[in-house]
């Protein structure tokens, strides 16, 4: 573990110091400093946990202190009133407030990406850095920012902006949060620094799962999309029709494949073979939706032969019963289940 302290060692000058605040820690300065920690300028800073004003100023970067954005500077706050940053990438201008760990993705992240995924090329790396932001990062700007993950405006609940449906209690930032020493339990500055370097493992080792599985996943898959999307009207005559080959993640790539061509909200089902090489079809859903669809399939809840029977269609196994999968032993049942249910 890197050298953490709570105030500058005497051999300042000669090393580079990395300054947050003290007392409980949280999951963006842990992840912050994590990931400094994977760049060759600060790799293996001493961390200092201070909020001393003076001991602060002789650090060489600062995070999620000093009240100050300057990224000239060194200096990565995102507390004062006077601060509004958002993350902006290739595909998109974010709306959520950074913390002090965006922050450092901001700046930083390009870097560290590249480092993790040497044989990208520079638009995939482009593609990497807002999909890790949008899948990971952002998430926790906003717990940390105090941003509600979902905002309902009701005319009959005056002054209330939220009705929560759920508690998520096991997000990486409650999981950090939960390594603090609790209330009941002596607090040593041995005991901090250790579950203070617990925390930066642990977000860190999710931070590189995550670029993982977006670079040996999702990036690859892409291009399957790309190609369904370019070759649908071989499909059917619609051009509301894809097939995929082999089962990926193709459901964001499609969204952002359709509006590249101009196409926004065209597709609505998706065939695809399973692991018995039976075949799906799937429906596209809304964008920013969970369980929108486009458009259902028909025969919502039915199976096997009665399945059949009611569409018409042979070799039938199911229809989900909120209608947005179905299945069929051939790829041609699949698509005619498809092509029954389409929109006159």
């Amino acid at each position: 573990s890197p050298p953490i302290c709570t105030q500058p060692p005497s051999d300042l000058a000669s090393i580079k110091l990395i300054g947050t605040h003290d007392g409980d820690f949280h999951c963006d300065e842990a992840l912050a400093c994590a990931l400094l920690q994977q760049t060759p300028t600060f790799k293996g800073a001493t961390i200092m946990r201070t909020r001393n004003k003076t001991f602060l100023d002789q650090a060489t970067i600062l995070v999620d202190v000093g009240a100050e954005y300057n990224s000239e500077a060194l200096r990565f706050d995102h507390h004062q009133a006077s601060f509004a940053g958002t993350m902006t990438t290739s595909v998109k201008q974010y709306k959520t407030r950074l913390s002090s760990a965006g922050l450092i993705y901001k700046h930083y992240g390009m870097e560290i990406l590249r480092n993790l995924s040497g044989s990208c090329c520079e638009s995939d790396l482009e593609a990497l850095y807002d999909r890790v932001y949008l899948n990971f990062i952002e998430a926790i700007d906003g717990v940390d920012n105090g941003v509600e993950e979902y905002s309902l405006s009701r005319e009959d609940v005056p002054d209330v902006s939220l009705v929560q449906n759920y508690r998520n209690n096991t997000s990486l930032s409650a999981r950090v949060r939960n390594l603090n020493p609790a209330w009941n339990e002596e607090r040593t500055e041995e005991r901090v620094r250790e579950s203070f370097w617990q925390a930066m493992q642990l977000t860190y080792g999710e931070f590189v799962q995550a670029v993982c599985i977006y670079r040996d996943s999702w990036l690859p898959a892409r291009s399957l999309v790309q190609k369904a999307v370019k070759d649908r009207f071989e499909i059917h005559s619609s051009g509301r029709i894809l097939k995929m080959d082999t089962p990926c993640p193709w459901k964001e790539h499609l969204f952002d494949i359709e509006v590249e061509s101009g196409i926004p909200g065209e597709c609505l089902f998706v065939l695809f073979p399973d692991h018995l090489q039976q075949w799906r079809v799937q429906c596209v859903g809304v964008a920013g939706t969970k369980f929108q669809n486009r458009q259902s399939i028909q025969w919502a809840g039915l199976r096997d032969e009665e399945l059949s029977t009611a569409a018409g269609i042979k070799d039938c196994i199911f229809v989900h019963v909120t209608g947005f999968i179905g299945g069929n032993k051939t790829y041609a049942g699949a698509l005619e289940m498809a092509v029954k249910s389409l929109p006159n």
